[in-house]
């Protein structure tokens, strides 16, 4: 098996790129990585100096492919199945900047939130708090206004936009419940919760969600 994906089950970002290539049933070896063990981290930076998951090895092409959305599109150039993450023509450009949306306007703020929990009393940040559950809720407004027809992010094809869109829509439901207050985005949420690749990422995480930092 060619494509080694180097990873953490509990890792937003990682599910990203899982669901890509269980959309597509892609063979691939999972490496799943502990950054707590100092051989696993030197090999993750031996890969990839900026260490963060996750990165796509392929011994086949002898290439090495971090963050996520590069990993989808490498895999849509050479490793395509009935799924096509990138439509062609124009859409392909909204495709992409709608894969920007949920990272960088959902994903960093619940990132934010949750790494608030994880500091001590003395260190939390109240403002940069409150800024990010702001920009959060704004996400989501914008969201609730684009699904109002559409069945997917892109409209009737299942695409990167959705990869992208699941981790920071499941998590945000965990850090700022929307369920009472965005009908359109807790139905698409619901959509994307019944589709076989999303069901098994969430099994294969089952047992490391007591990780996941409480309020």
């Amino acid at each position: 098996m060619s494509l080694t994906l180097h990873f953490h089950p509990l890792s937003s970002y990682c599910w990203k790129a899982l669901i890509a290539l269980y959309e597509n049933d892609t063979p691939f070896t999972h490496h799943m990585v502990n950054l707590g063990d100092p051989d696993q981290c030197a090999a993750l930076l031996a890969l990839w100096p900026v260490g963060k998951f996750p990165v796509l090895q392929d011994s086949t092409r002898d290439a090495v492919v971090p963050e996520s959305t590069i990993v989808i599109e490498y895999l849509d150039r050479h490793y395509p199945g009935p799924v096509l993450f990138i439509p062609e023509g124009d859409l392909s450009l909204k495709t992409r900047l709608r894969d920007r949306f949920f990272d960088l306007h959902m994903h960093e703020h619940i990132q934010k939130i949750v790494g608030d929990r994880l500091r001590p009393a003395a260190a939390k940040d109240p403002h940069g708090l409150a800024e990010a559950k702001h920009k959060l809720r704004v996400a989501l407004d914008m969201i609730e206004r684009d699904m109002t027809d559409r069945q997917w992010a892109m409209g009737d094809a299942f695409t990167l936009a959705d990869c992208a869109a699941f981790p920071p829509l499941y998590y945000g439901n965990k850090v700022l419940p929307f369920a009472t207050t965005h009908p359109n985005v807790t139905a698409y949420l619901s959509r994307l919760h019944a589709r076989p690749s999303v069901a098994r990422v969430l099994r294969e995480a089952e047992p490391y969600f007591d990780m996941f930092p409480q309020e």
